[in-house]
């Protein structure tokens, strides 16, 4: 009996143990998803939401670093304006990285973009002279 005692004793301390196991795993999942899961959809849904409020005017920057600013939006795509020249590139709303300028902020007011050929080029000559007079006043 003493031999079937021992064998009862050690098979209730496997199932305390093997409890005790699967409770520490549990434990760990629960962290887990607290420490990572948690967080990432959070932002997930913070930057699902910039890209649904994206308005015509935003000035953007894209996952590869283009800077621009939004001229139309369709459902999944959006036209971006990125140079003062009028250059136009179509990306898609998920390439949106950051609105680095919402239209709110300017009041709406959009500044028009200037042409190559609006722009005159005596504005660029002054500025030009005065760095070639300060150099020479150093020297």
């Amino acid at each position: 009996m003493n031999y079937i005692s021992m064998l009862a004793d050690a098979n209730a301390a496997q199932g305390a143990s093997g409890l005790l196991s699967i409770g520490i795993l549990v434990v760990m999942l629960v962290v887990m998803y607290f420490i990572m899961i948690r967080p990432q959809k959070k932002k997930d849904r913070e930057d699902a939401a910039m890209r649904n409020n994206l308005m015509v005017g935003d000035e953007i920057t894209t996952i590869g670093g283009i800077i621009g600013r939004v001229v139309s939006i369709k459902d999944e795509t959006c036209v971006i304006e990125t140079s003062k020249a009028g250059t136009k590139i179509r990306i898609l709303k998920t390439a949106i990285r950051s609105v680095d300028v919402p239209v709110s902020a300017t009041k709406g007011y959009v500044a028009p973009v200037a042409s190559a050929e609006e722009q005159p080029a005596e504005e660029e000559t002054p500025a030009i002279e005065e760095k070639t007079e300060k150099k020479a006043k150093k020297k």
